[in-house]
Protein backbone atom coordinates (compact mmCIF):
# COMPACT_ATOMS: atom_id res chain seq x y z
CA UNK A 1 0.00 0.00 0.00
CA UNK A 2 1.95 3.51 -0.88
CA UNK A 3 2.05 6.28 1.21
CA UNK A 4 0.70 9.43 0.26
CA UNK A 5 3.12 12.10 -2.15
CA UNK A 6 3.61 15.06 -0.35
CA UNK A 7 6.33 17.06 1.59
CA UNK A 8 6.03 18.22 4.50
CA UNK A 9 3.89 21.54 4.42
CA UNK A 10 2.45 22.99 7.62
CA UNK A 11 -1.41 23.72 7.53
CA UNK A 12 -4.06 22.02 5.89
CA UNK A 13 -4.61 20.33 2.61
CA UNK A 14 -5.90 22.07 -0.25
CA UNK A 15 -7.22 18.70 -1.56
CA UNK A 16 -6.26 15.09 -1.26
CA UNK A 17 -6.54 11.61 -3.00
CA UNK A 18 -6.69 8.60 -1.17
CA UNK A 19 -5.90 4.68 -2.53
CA UNK A 20 -7.36 5.70 -5.15
CA UNK A 21 -7.43 3.27 -8.83
CA UNK A 22 -8.92 4.16 -11.98
CA UNK A 23 -9.54 2.04 -14.81
CA UNK A 24 -10.60 2.74 -18.54
CA UNK A 25 -12.64 0.38 -20.32
CA UNK A 26 -10.90 -0.64 -23.38
CA UNK A 27 -12.59 -3.65 -25.91
CA UNK A 28 -14.60 -4.79 -23.00
CA UNK A 29 -11.34 -4.82 -20.79
CA UNK A 30 -10.18 -2.76 -18.07
CA UNK A 31 -6.90 -0.36 -18.50
CA UNK A 32 -5.56 0.40 -15.26
CA UNK A 33 -4.08 4.04 -15.60
CA UNK A 34 -4.03 4.75 -12.05
CA UNK A 35 -3.13 2.12 -9.01
CA UNK A 36 -3.40 2.89 -5.01
CA UNK A 37 -2.71 6.81 -5.90
CA UNK A 38 -1.83 9.31 -2.11
CA UNK A 39 -1.41 12.34 -2.68
CA UNK A 40 -2.09 16.07 -1.09
CA UNK A 41 -1.54 19.61 -2.22
CA UNK A 42 -0.82 22.23 0.41
CA UNK A 43 -0.83 25.97 -0.01
CA UNK A 44 1.90 27.59 -1.79
CA UNK A 45 3.30 23.70 -3.25
CA UNK A 46 4.53 24.11 -6.63
CA UNK A 47 4.57 20.48 -8.14
CA UNK A 48 6.10 19.64 -11.80
CA UNK A 49 4.10 16.35 -12.89
CA UNK A 50 6.48 14.60 -15.81
CA UNK A 51 5.72 11.19 -17.22
CA UNK A 52 5.24 9.62 -20.72
CA UNK A 53 2.25 9.67 -22.70
CA UNK A 54 -0.76 7.94 -21.85
CA UNK A 55 0.82 7.54 -18.11
CA UNK A 56 -2.66 8.88 -16.63
CA UNK A 57 -1.17 11.95 -16.07
CA UNK A 58 -4.25 13.99 -17.30
CA UNK A 59 -6.59 11.62 -15.78
CA UNK A 60 -5.08 12.52 -12.29
CA UNK A 61 -6.30 16.09 -12.87
CA UNK A 62 -9.85 14.45 -14.35
CA UNK A 63 -9.66 12.44 -10.68
CA UNK A 64 -9.10 15.59 -8.71
CA UNK A 65 -12.00 17.67 -10.21
CA UNK A 66 -14.65 14.91 -10.53
CA UNK A 67 -14.46 14.52 -14.21
CA UNK A 68 -13.54 10.79 -13.56
CA UNK A 69 -14.66 8.67 -10.84
CA UNK A 70 -11.85 6.35 -9.40
CA UNK A 71 -13.48 2.76 -8.94
CA UNK A 72 -11.58 2.82 -5.53
CA UNK A 73 -10.37 5.32 -3.26
CA UNK A 74 -11.26 8.93 -2.32
CA UNK A 75 -10.99 12.56 -3.16
CA UNK A 76 -11.50 14.95 -0.22
CA UNK A 77 -11.96 19.35 -0.13
CA UNK A 78 -10.39 20.57 2.76
CA UNK A 79 -11.00 17.35 4.65
CA UNK A 80 -13.85 16.79 3.70
CA UNK A 81 -14.69 13.61 1.63
CA UNK A 82 -16.26 14.34 -1.73
CA UNK A 83 -19.06 11.98 -3.38
CA UNK A 84 -21.76 14.19 -5.35
CA UNK A 85 -21.88 15.93 -8.07
CA UNK A 86 -22.67 19.31 -6.30
CA UNK A 87 -19.56 18.23 -3.78
CA UNK A 88 -16.86 18.49 -6.93
CA UNK A 89 -18.45 21.89 -8.34
CA UNK A 90 -17.74 23.55 -5.36
CA UNK A 91 -13.84 21.95 -5.87
CA UNK A 92 -13.94 23.29 -8.81
CA UNK A 93 -14.44 26.97 -8.19
CA UNK A 94 -11.48 26.54 -6.16
CA UNK A 95 -9.37 24.85 -7.93
CA UNK A 96 -8.72 26.24 -11.11
CA UNK A 97 -8.21 23.39 -14.29
CA UNK A 98 -6.12 25.37 -17.47
CA UNK A 99 -7.15 22.64 -19.85
CA UNK A 100 -4.16 21.82 -22.74
CA UNK A 101 -5.69 23.22 -25.51
CA UNK A 102 -7.13 26.81 -25.29
CA UNK A 103 -9.98 26.17 -27.58
CA UNK A 104 -11.69 23.81 -25.22
CA UNK A 105 -11.58 26.38 -22.81
CA UNK A 106 -12.86 29.31 -24.98
CA UNK A 107 -16.50 29.76 -25.92
CA UNK A 108 -17.51 33.31 -26.25
CA UNK A 109 -16.81 36.16 -29.02
CA UNK A 110 -14.34 38.15 -27.29
CA UNK A 111 -11.67 37.77 -24.21
CA UNK A 112 -14.29 39.97 -22.26
CA UNK A 113 -16.90 37.66 -22.03
CA UNK A 114 -14.60 34.65 -21.58
CA UNK A 115 -12.71 36.13 -18.72
CA UNK A 116 -15.88 37.28 -16.96
CA UNK A 117 -17.58 34.16 -17.10
CA UNK A 118 -15.99 32.43 -14.30
CA UNK A 119 -16.53 35.61 -12.14
CA UNK A 120 -20.61 35.30 -12.97
CA UNK A 121 -20.48 31.72 -12.03
CA UNK A 122 -19.47 32.70 -8.72
CA UNK A 123 -22.12 35.39 -8.04
CA UNK A 124 -20.46 38.40 -8.92
CA UNK A 125 -22.90 41.25 -10.16
CA UNK A 126 -22.02 41.66 -14.04
CA UNK A 127 -20.72 45.20 -13.24
CA UNK A 128 -18.07 43.41 -10.68
CA UNK A 129 -17.47 40.30 -13.09
CA UNK A 130 -16.62 42.51 -15.66
CA UNK A 131 -14.06 44.59 -13.30
CA UNK A 132 -12.57 41.39 -12.10
CA UNK A 133 -11.92 40.23 -15.91
CA UNK A 134 -10.12 44.08 -16.37
CA UNK A 135 -8.14 43.54 -13.59
CA UNK A 136 -6.90 40.28 -14.56
CA UNK A 137 -6.17 41.00 -18.00
CA UNK A 138 -4.18 43.77 -16.53
CA UNK A 139 -2.20 42.14 -13.91
CA UNK A 140 -1.20 39.69 -17.17
CA UNK A 141 -0.21 41.79 -19.28
CA UNK A 142 -3.30 41.84 -21.48
CA UNK A 143 -4.42 45.18 -21.11
CA UNK A 144 -6.31 46.29 -23.88
CA UNK A 145 -7.43 42.68 -24.94
CA UNK A 146 -10.73 42.67 -23.62
CA UNK A 147 -12.59 43.46 -27.14
CA UNK A 148 -10.69 41.53 -29.17
CA UNK A 149 -12.64 38.51 -31.24
CA UNK A 150 -11.06 35.24 -29.35
CA UNK A 151 -11.06 33.05 -32.52
CA UNK A 152 -8.33 35.55 -34.20
CA UNK A 153 -5.92 35.21 -31.11
CA UNK A 154 -3.02 33.82 -31.85
CA UNK A 155 -1.97 30.25 -29.96
CA UNK A 156 0.01 31.95 -27.43
CA UNK A 157 -2.60 34.71 -26.77
CA UNK A 158 -5.22 32.02 -26.56
CA UNK A 159 -3.33 30.22 -23.80
CA UNK A 160 -2.57 33.16 -22.09
CA UNK A 161 -6.42 33.83 -22.04
CA UNK A 162 -7.57 30.81 -21.01
CA UNK A 163 -5.03 31.11 -18.08
CA UNK A 164 -7.15 34.10 -17.29
CA UNK A 165 -10.18 32.76 -17.14
CA UNK A 166 -9.17 30.17 -14.42
CA UNK A 167 -6.98 33.62 -12.88
CA UNK A 168 -10.01 35.51 -12.76
CA UNK A 169 -11.84 33.00 -9.95
CA UNK A 170 -9.14 33.63 -7.59
CA UNK A 171 -8.23 30.06 -7.46
CA UNK A 172 -6.55 28.49 -3.96
CA UNK A 173 -4.68 26.27 -6.27
CA UNK A 174 -4.24 25.49 -10.23
CA UNK A 175 -3.83 22.68 -12.50
CA UNK A 176 -2.03 23.21 -15.67
CA UNK A 177 -2.13 20.57 -18.87
CA UNK A 178 0.77 21.34 -20.79
CA UNK A 179 0.37 25.48 -20.30
CA UNK A 180 3.54 25.64 -22.82
CA UNK A 181 2.82 23.01 -25.74
CA UNK A 182 2.94 24.57 -29.09
CA UNK A 183 4.15 27.82 -27.91
CA UNK A 184 6.58 29.70 -29.39
CA UNK A 185 9.76 31.44 -27.16
CA UNK A 186 8.18 34.40 -26.37
CA UNK A 187 4.72 32.63 -25.39
CA UNK A 188 6.48 30.63 -23.34
CA UNK A 189 8.56 32.81 -21.59
CA UNK A 190 5.66 34.87 -20.55
CA UNK A 191 3.89 31.97 -19.08
CA UNK A 192 6.88 30.95 -17.06
CA UNK A 193 7.14 34.84 -16.06
CA UNK A 194 2.93 34.59 -15.21
CA UNK A 195 3.54 31.23 -13.18
CA UNK A 196 6.89 32.03 -11.31
CA UNK A 197 4.87 35.48 -9.98
CA UNK A 198 2.05 33.79 -8.61
CA UNK A 199 1.60 32.40 -5.18
CA UNK A 200 -1.30 30.24 -5.89
CA UNK A 201 -0.38 25.87 -5.37
CA UNK A 202 -0.41 24.39 -8.04
CA UNK A 203 0.41 20.94 -10.26
CA UNK A 204 1.71 21.30 -13.84
CA UNK A 205 1.73 18.72 -16.39
CA UNK A 206 4.77 19.40 -18.92
CA UNK A 207 7.22 17.29 -20.95
CA UNK A 208 9.49 20.62 -20.84
CA UNK A 209 12.04 19.41 -18.42
CA UNK A 210 13.32 23.29 -18.39
CA UNK A 211 9.75 24.73 -18.09
CA UNK A 212 9.30 22.71 -15.22
CA UNK A 213 12.74 23.95 -13.42
CA UNK A 214 12.05 27.50 -13.46
CA UNK A 215 8.03 26.88 -12.11
CA UNK A 216 8.82 24.32 -9.90
CA UNK A 217 9.73 23.03 -6.38
CA UNK A 218 9.41 20.00 -6.50
CA UNK A 219 8.68 16.77 -8.79
CA UNK A 220 6.11 13.75 -9.46
CA UNK A 221 6.01 11.19 -12.00
CA UNK A 222 3.39 8.38 -12.81
CA UNK A 223 5.16 4.69 -13.53
CA UNK A 224 3.14 1.98 -13.80
CA UNK A 225 0.02 3.54 -12.56
CA UNK A 226 1.87 5.21 -9.47
CA UNK A 227 2.32 8.45 -8.42
CA UNK A 228 5.89 8.81 -7.41
CA UNK A 229 8.52 11.89 -6.30
CA UNK A 230 10.91 11.96 -8.50
CA UNK A 231 14.22 14.17 -8.94
CA UNK A 232 15.10 15.08 -12.45
CA UNK A 233 18.85 15.65 -13.76
CA UNK A 234 17.69 18.46 -16.04
CA UNK A 235 19.16 18.82 -19.50
CA UNK A 236 20.35 22.16 -20.23
CA UNK A 237 18.79 23.79 -23.68
CA UNK A 238 19.97 27.45 -24.89
CA UNK A 239 20.88 29.44 -28.16
CA UNK A 240 23.41 31.78 -29.06
CA UNK A 241 24.77 32.55 -32.15
CA UNK A 242 27.80 30.73 -33.05
CA UNK A 243 30.38 30.74 -36.05
CA UNK A 244 29.75 27.04 -36.58
CA UNK A 245 25.71 27.80 -36.68
CA UNK A 246 23.81 25.00 -36.24
CA UNK A 247 26.22 22.33 -36.32
CA UNK A 248 27.54 19.74 -33.64
CA UNK A 249 30.34 21.70 -31.31
CA UNK A 250 31.64 21.38 -27.69
CA UNK A 251 31.74 24.01 -25.23
CA UNK A 252 35.19 24.64 -22.85
CA UNK A 253 34.76 24.57 -19.35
Amino acid sequence: MSEPVASHVDGEAIFSLEHVDFAYARDGKPRTVLRDVNFALFPAQKVGLYGPNGSGKTTFFRCITGLARPQRGMVRFHGQILSREKDFRELRCKVGFVLQHAEDQLFFPTVLEDVAFGPLNLGLTPGKARQRALETLEDLGLAGFEQRLTHRLSGGEKKLISLATVLAMRPEALLLDEPTNGLDNDARQRIIDILRGLSTARITISHDWDFLAQTSTEYLTILDGRLTSCAPSFAHAHMHAHPLGNEPHEHEI
